[in-house]
């Protein structure tokens, strides 16, 4: 196997690949790269059994500049060999497979031989059936991604809560995350002649949102009994799915309200940021929400023994229904306001101090959810 190839191209897909691959893991082959040189062009591969990336380098595309001497393939330990391409003095490296599987790696006045292992002992991918498969416009997969991987559970006791549930159906597709103290839940109008009811780890989801660039502009997926594939550009990236039968989460969502404010969702962010400055010195991280309907007034409270006080008077947009006193963690109200994106107005709705309150965005109210369980404090 001999190859040169552009440095930066190369680099390019390696830091995609890389984000698969674990220092901690049980197989050791799993700690390297793999090279796959055959005469199309060049298929970087890295896992770490929960999740495989691949990434294609063809030699059609010139920016790329590929030339291929022999084909063949190897397995390279990731972390040094990837150091070794980013600090090579030219803009394009040689590499070449001797014998033995070590590796010789030149650009200009450098060259390293590495060790490298027989390629033949890495696991196989994941088989999904391509043939038919959801698109989504990238933009569109990142938000609802991003709206509700917060709500997922970092608690290994319940594995399907570590994931977000995809509901998809000829109705469209929905999304749901929860911790048990939290939720978040999204609509979107893609949809399926197939039903799929699939639970992606939230670990997987936000290394796909990162692997994705700004350039892609569709993303499909592919889902097999097991696995998830995501493609775009010359990227695939395969997840496992979570076993086990997600809890229904509709319920738990109140269907009516007692209390109404609406906010602009960039001055409630500062305001509770500010709150939460001192509830964080406090064992319990609390702040309390009170609302006056008939003096029109809604005041935020922090509050830590060892520190002090701090009492806002909130800027809200509209408020109707019976006067509440409510406490809860704000870091689950800072990740829920941040989900809503800037320059938008929310609408709080709340049943009792004890029950779980929603926000949901002014317009759309129906596409995008996000619940709070509050903190009892007496």
């Amino acid at each position: 196997m001999k190859f040169s190839i552009d440095r930066s191209k190369f680099v390019n897909q390696t830091n995609n690949v890389q984000r698969a691959i674990s220092t901690k893991t049980t197989i050791p082959i799993l700690t390297g790269m793999k090279l796959d040189l055959s005469e199309n062009g060049l298929t970087i591969t890295g896992s770490n059994s929960d999740i495989s990336i691949t990434s294609f380098i063809s030699k059609e595309d010139t920016d790329n500049d590929l030339r291929i001497e022999s084909t063949g393939s190897i397995v390279l330990p990731a972390r040094f060999f990837n150091e070794i391409i980013k600090k090579l003095p030219g803009d394009n490296f040689d590499l070449e497979v001797l014998n033995n599987n070590q590796t010789l790696i030149s650009s200009g006045v450098s060259e390293f031989t590495i060790n490298g292992l027989d390629a033949s002992n890495y696991p196989h991918l994941p088989e999904v059936e391509t043939s038919n498969q959801l698109v989504f416009p990238t933009d569109l997969f990142k938000e609802v991604v991003n709206q509700t991987v917060i709500a997922v559970s970092n608690q290994e006791s319940r594995p399907v809560l570590t994931g977000v549930n995809f509901l998809i159906s000829s109705e469209g597709l929905t999304s749901v995350a929860t911790d048990s103290h939290r939720l978040a839940q999204r609509r979107i109008d893609i949809t399926s002649d197939e039903d799929y009811n699939l639970i992606i780890p939230g670990k997987s989801l936000t290394e796909l949102v990162r692997t994705i660039s700004d350039s892609v502009k569709e993303i499909s997926m592919s889902i097999s009994e097991n696995q998830v594939l995501f493609s775009f550009d010359n990227v695939m990236f395969y997840s496992r799915l979570l076993d086990g039968r997600y809890p229904e989460t509709d319920r738990l969502i109140p269907a009516d309200s007692n209390t109404r404010i609406t906010f602009d969702t960039t001055k409630l962010l500062g305001s509770v940021e500010r709150a939460s400055l001192l509830s964080h010195e406090s064992r319990n991280n609390v702040i309390k929400l009170e609302i006056k309907t008939a003096e029109k007034k809604a005041t935020l409270y922090g509050n830590s023994p060892e520190v002090g006080t701090v009492e806002e008077v909130l800027d809200f947009e509209t408020l109707e229904g019976d006067d509440l006193e409510i406490s809860f963690n704000p870091d689950y109200l800072k990740d829920a306001l941040r989900s809503f994106g800037g320059n938008t107005n929310i609408e709080m709705s709340f049943t009792s101090p004890l029950h779980p309150f929603t926000l949901r965005p002014v317009e759309n109210k129906d596409n995008f959810v996000q619940l709070i369980t509050p903190v009892r404090t007496f």
